[in-house]
């Protein structure tokens, strides 16, 4: 298991929401890039020395600082969309080989590296932009069907990575609600919203939505 590549945003315009810029457009950087634990959500501030996001409303903070995705998982996109997507395409900060990205369970902790450790804390949820940048009409619906979300993850030691380091799982929780399982919770099979409700290291606006939808103190 390794990293392929570290990949940072390229500030742009943002045609697809109601914000003047993006930091979607994510570049592979030769690196080796500094990962340190983000302020609080509202500010722009992501893991990731040299990179922030926009709409701080919806992105950003320390449940969002590092974004992963799987580069098996984007080939089997690229084949069934038939266009070439390059490592970041789908605004990820590290694009990963041999990690069952979408399959991890929410606080299995990854070493990547000698220094940094990352905890997985929850899955993409597509918006507008995403939609947008890959020009694809009806992407937030089929991106959703699949249920391969990648994951979100909080930095809890910092440290520089680059594209070749190794991933290891330090750590799994005794769970098996993984960042596709919460996803498809919270997207299309509400059954499963109780749960993420007894889930640590779920971030509290999940567990707090699952509570509210279904009613539980």
């Amino acid at each position: 298991m390794r990293l392929l590549s570290v990949n940072v945003g390229v500030p742009r315009a943002n045609p697809w929401k109601p914000v003047a810029r993006t930091g979607i457009d994510k570049r592979p950087v030769g690196g080796p890039v500094l990962v340190t634990a983000p302020g609080p959500k509202g500010t722009g501030a992501v893991g990731l020395a040299g990179d922030r996001v926009y709409d701080v409303d919806h992105h950003g903070g320390p449940d969002q600082a590092v974004y992963a995705y799987a580069r098996e998982e984007l080939d089997g996109w690229q084949a069934e969309l038939g266009v070439p997507l390059g490592n970041g395409s789908f605004g990820e900060n590290l694009t990963t080989a041999g990690v069952d990205v979408s399959g991890a369970l929410i606080g299995e902790r990854w070493r990547i590296g000698a220094d940094l450790l990352l905890e997985v804390s929850c899955p993409r949820i597509p918006c507008g932009t995403f939609q947008g940048w890959l020009g694809r009409a009806g992407w937030i619906k089929r991106f959703t069907e699949a249920a391969r979300p990648g994951a979100y993850l909080r930095v809890i030691e910092p440290g520089r990575i680059g594209p070749g380091d190794p991933v290891t799982i330090e750590y799994r929780p005794g769970h098996d609600i993984t960042s596709a399982l919460t996803f498809r919770a919270v997207t299309t099979e509400p059954e499963l919203l109780p749960r993420l409700i007894g889930v640590d290291a779920m971030p509290q606006d999940i567990r707090e939505l699952a509570r509210r939808r279904t009613g539980s103190p």
